[in-house]
């Protein structure tokens, strides 16, 4: 099984999508309701990092736990995430 394969055609089968509903429903296909929520959150956690929110704050206002942000501020630290 080639991973970078299947890596490769999801980034062709999203970067296909030609406006914002077409990614929604793209992503809707392709994910649970959950995974899609929790991507979504992943990309929240690293806004609020970025405008300078505290961990312990960003944890309480979305009501996850302290280590899911930071593993969030760690992409964000290493250059990976960018937003």
């Amino acid at each position: 099984m080639n991973t970078n394969n299947h890596h490769d055609q999801l980034v062709a089968y999203l970067m296909s999508a030609n406006n914002s509903e077409a990614m929604s429903e793209m992503l809707s296909a392709l994910l649970t309701p959950s995974e899609l929520h929790s991507i979504s959150m992943r990309l929240e956690i690293a806004r609020l990092l970025k405008a300078g929110v505290t961990q312990r704050e960003i944890a309480k206002q979305l009501g996850v736990g302290i280590a899911t942000v930071t593993r969030g501020s760690r992409e964000l630290k290493s250059g990976k995430f960018r937003i």
